[in-house]
């Protein structure tokens, strides 16, 4: 129920937490089963609007289930962070098809198209995979175009291996190893270069960091994340900056981080 989700993170936020993760295998489908039924579009609102509460994120989405009402209330919610998850699998409406997941790429393009719309500069991820069953060379174009289209800030990539006690796994129409390993190289090849473009953007921005843990490989730096889910180190005493938010501005920007400085320049969303 709304009142002890919203009593749960009440408490968090009176403990000194900052930041709290709506988390749901499928989140966009909270609500339903309710009566009267509610709406997550309506839970974040309320949620984000908890006094005291710096950030509020959500995973995961199902592109199936997820309304764009969702997106309409990340985007009215000055808490929500801009960052959305959607796991799409294929490009390809074949494949979708044949892995059951309810959707078509009409419908995962959609929901990009609003989230651009509505918050230009958020940040999605996404999972994919490739050499399922049946998947043909334009199928796996497909799935590439849909890349290209979004240009994904990171997408969790895998080739398909069968799974004991699944439909597809009894499939006669399997991929031998050597087409799935080289689909996976070349869309990861393209999931770097979209993910070093994405985070390039970040240069010279001042972003709001909150600071998470000491960086193991720099003892004198912290690491900490943007709204956008982005991970940035910068100079810092962990002990003194844990739980912080701290405005950091980039100057350096890599595949999957940024580093910076900390500054007294505010930090201004796009």
């Amino acid at each position: 129920p709304v009142e002890s989700i919203v009593e749960e993170v009440t408490e968090l936020v009176g403990q000194g937490f900052k930041e709290v993760t709506l988390l749901g295998q499928n989140i966009d489908a909270y609500g339903r089963d309710m009566k009267p039924k509610r709406k997550f579009s309506d839970l974040m609102r309320i949620v984000g609007s908890i006094p005291g509460l710096e950030r509020l994120r959500f995973v995961t989405s199902h592109p199936r289930y997820m309304s764009l009402g969702v997106v309409d209330a990340v985007a009215d919610t000055p808490t929500a962070c801009e960052y959305f998850h959607i796991p799409f699998q294929s490009g390809s409406n074949a494949i979708l098809n044949a892995m059951g997941r309810g959707h078509t790429r009409e419908k995962f393009l959609s929901i990009v198209e609003r989230v651009r719309n509505r918050l230009p500069d958020a940040a999605i991820t996404a999972d994919v995979i490739v050499g399922f069953p049946g998947e043909t060379e334009q199928d796996f174009l497909d799935t590439l175009d849909i890349m290209e289209q979004v240009k994904f800030d990171s997408v969790n990539t895998a080739a398909y291996s069968p799974r004991p006690n699944t439909p597809a796994a009894t499939w006669e129409n399997q991929l031998d190893e050597e087409t799935k390993q080289d689909r996976l190289r070349r869309i990861n090849e393209l999931n770097l270069k979209h993910a070093t473009e994405r985070r390039a953007r970040m240069m010279g921005r001042v972003v709001k960091v909150l600071v998470e843990e000491r960086n193991v490989k720099v003892p004198t730096q912290v690491m900490g994340r943007t709204t956008h889910g982005y991970i940035v180190y910068f100079d810092g005493d962990i002990d003194e900056l844990r739980g912080r938010l701290i405005n950091v501005k980039i100057d350096t920007t890599e595949k999957f981080y940024l580093a910076g400085k900390r500054t007294d320049e505010v930090a201004i969303s796009l």
